[in-house]
């Protein structure tokens, strides 16, 4: 049952996902976002299927609604104009194969540090026998940990400066 929910929700993730980009219903961006909703609660789901209950209770609010809200306030801004031969305006770049590279080169970065595995999931399998258990994962207070404590983790730095420019955002 569990294997079949994840495969659902998996495959409605990675298929509105690509209607997000790839959209051959409507030439409207706002149907483009409408499938980015779709993305993010199959994402919640299978943050549900992760045991993660809290992440998958901040993903809806937060990026299902507020940031979906910006992206169409966004959108609505931008107002985009039919062209006088009667094609709409797209904002996307043309096809180019060197736009791509520096997706490939992080992909290659990020093959190489699976293959020698995340910091975390080094350390669980040393702790246990049968690998990683990912007990506590998604919880509120492994959530707090990873963001706010110092030590061996990195993230309390990178947070303080995305505070800072939502700070800046916000005044002006």
């Amino acid at each position: 049952m569990e294997g079949m929910l994840f495969n659902i929700f998996a495959g409605l993730a990675v298929l509105s996902a690509l209607l997000v980009v790839l959209n051959p219903l409507s030439r409207n961006p706002v149907t483009s976002a409408m499938f980015l909703v779709i993305t993010m609660i199959s994402i919640s789901g299978l943050f549900v299927l992760l045991g993660a209950y809290f992440l998958a209770a901040v993903q809806i609010p937060v990026y299902a609604g507020a940031v979906m809200v910006l992206f169409l306030f966004v959108i609505m801004l931008l107002d985009l104009q039919r062209s006088p031969d009667g094609n709409s305006i797209s904002l996307a770049w043309p096809w180019d194969p060197g736009r791509g590279r520096p997706f490939f080169g992080l992909q290659k970065f990020a093959r190489i540090d699976v293959r020698r595995g995340l910091p975390a999931a080094r350390s669980g399998r040393e702790r246990s026998s049968g690998g990683y258990n990912g007990q506590g994962v998604g919880s509120t207070q492994a959530l707090g940990q990873a963001l706010f404590s110092f030590g061996k983790r990195v993230h309390p730095f990178p947070f303080e400066i995305v505070s800072v420019l939502l700070l800046v955002a916000m005044v002006g």
